[in-house]
């Protein structure tokens, strides 16, 4: 993974100045965040709700204009993943109660009574967020020891509970490294997967998915390779494309049509923009990768590259869903607020159907984590083993992500909506019809964009370093 960030303040509430009601039209429904400072992470207004408005008729001088009648992708959640940090410091660590830790996933994924996260996506096995190296089977040489007996004591449950809270999930799972044992070096670290373990390791595949179905945790999607090659330090693995190729038409596929497994669709890459060309391109091309019933779309990563890559692959490959599968909030990040609302309105307006960050939870030390991201920070911090022990903090993360996951539900189309250099936006409308409108205010002022919508339109005053989303229903004329 990438380095990242640090775990934030809890989010003071303060009173924005109403904006009054007009007497015509549609109500307009809206939530502001507001950031106190230069780095975005200190939170002064979390969604908090504001006074209601209303449309007025007429649209002359509007900045964004959304219009519903031109549609685009679907949208099919936002979220996290819960690594093994994250299950560890939610879960057997003791840090949390377990009255806090239920209160704790409502928050997170509820979707009335939290910000109702949609989309988990969990390593297969360990990465450089966990605690140590560890796989589901460490016997040589085949996979009849296979067990997920580690996950059962948190990881499991704790995406089983997610599930339960919002029946509407999707879950990814994504693998760093297969078993030692499977490698040339022996070792969780880099090293080739060898050639002759090309079938025991679609197998290993068939297990996981099979295990956690029994488990009432359906596995939506896979990768077979997280972030292929990248990184030593951590637990990681060496590929070359023709070798990931083979092993996902000749190895992955087969042992999963062998045990019966045809719901979970395979999403190639599950890498950056700057890595399609060396990693995306040749499985894209390859009619007998897209062509098959297995194959489910490409995953993105935010960070190296252009998002608009996503687009050119979109334009030349139009059938082939877009997905963002990870981008980390961490230290080295000028701004985490400005960064995650961009990333929120540009993985979307250039087709992704999800947006997903990396670990959903860290401590107030940026870890427990295994090489790799020591500063990488998540939705929440979980105090462990400090002055704030078992207190959990809700990051400015957790807000920004809320302002797409609370709103829009999977199932819900992006709509048009024109971009504006300083109120950016991405808008959607939901399966029941609700508009939603996602702002964000780019200048170090005040803005005043005027949304126009059919014959109707809305003026609103949105201060600096603030986020809105605006949730209307009604029909556009």
């Amino acid at each position: 993974m990438r380095p990242a960030l640090i775990a934030l303040v809890t989010a003071v509430a303060v009173t924005a100045a109403p904006v009054p009601a007009l007497d015509a039209g549609e109500t307009v429904d809206s939530w502001l965040t507001t950031t106190s400072d230069d780095r975005g992470r200190v939170v002064t207004r979390g969604l908090q709700p504001q006074t209601p408005i209303r449309f007025t008729p007429g649209t002359g001088g509007a900045t964004i204009t959304v219009d519903e009648r031109r549609t685009y992708q679907q949208f099919e959640g936002g979220g996290a993943s819960i690594t093994d940090t994250t299950g560890w410091l939610m879960g057997s660590s003791g840090a949390l109660s377990a009255a806090t830790r239920d209160a704790t996933m409502r928050k997170l994924f509820h979707p009335a009574e939290g910000i109702g996260l949609s989309f988990i996506r969990n390593p297969m096995a360990s990465s450089d967020l966990a605690r140590f190296d560890y796989s589901y089977d460490n016997t040589c040489c085949d996979v009849s020891d296979f067990s997920i007996n580690h996950d059962l004591a948190d990881i499991l449950p704790l995406t089983k509970q997610a599930k339960d809270l919002n029946p509407a999930m999707t879950v990814m799972a994504s693998p760093w490294s297969a078993p030692a044992w499977m490698k040339d070096n022996n070792h969780m670290h880099q090293g080739w997967l060898q050639a002759k373990y090309y079938g025991a390791y679609g197998e290993y595949f068939a297990k996981y998915i099979q295990a956690y179905q029994s488990r009432g945790v359906p596995i939506d999607y896979i990768s077979a390779q997280n972030e292929p090659t990248c990184c030593a330090g951590y637990p990681s693995m060496r590929w070359n494309t023709e070798g990931l190729v083979y092993f996902t038409k000749n190895a992955l596929w087969p042992a999963l049509r062998r045990a019966g497994v045809t719901n979970t669709k395979t999403l190639v890459l599950d890498w950056n923009w700057s890595d399609y060309d060396a990693w995306g391109a040749q499985q894209l091309a390859d009619p007998q990768i897209t062509g098959d019933p297995l194959f489910g779309g490409i995953a993105w990563h935010g960070y190296g590259g252009d998002v608009a890559k996503q687009t050119e692959v979109h334009n030349r490959y139009p059938g082939v869903k877009a997905y963002g599968t990870e981008h980390s909030g961490g230290n080295w990040i000028r701004n985490q607020h400005d960064e995650d609302m961009l990333n929120v309105i540009d993985y979307t307006r250039h087709w992704a159907r999800s947006v997903v960050k990396w670990s959903l939870a860290l401590d107030q030390n940026q870890g427990p984590h295994n090489g790799g991201c020591g500063v990488c920070t998540g939705l929440i911090t979980v105090h462990n083993g400090d002055g704030r022990h078992g207190q959990v903090d809700y990051t400015v993360e957790y807000y920004t992500m809320g302002h797409l996951t609370k709103f829009v539900k999977p199932g819900a189309v992006r709509i048009d909506s024109t971009d504006n250099a300083a109120v950016r936006n991405v808008a959607w409308r939901n399966p029941d019809g609700s508009k939603v409108l996602i702002a964000h205010n780019t200048t170090s002022g005040t803005q005043n964009p005027k949304v126009g919508w059919g014959s109707q339109s809305f003026t609103y005053s949105l201060p600096a370093k603030t986020s809105a989303t605006f949730v209307w229903r009604g029909d556009q004329r």
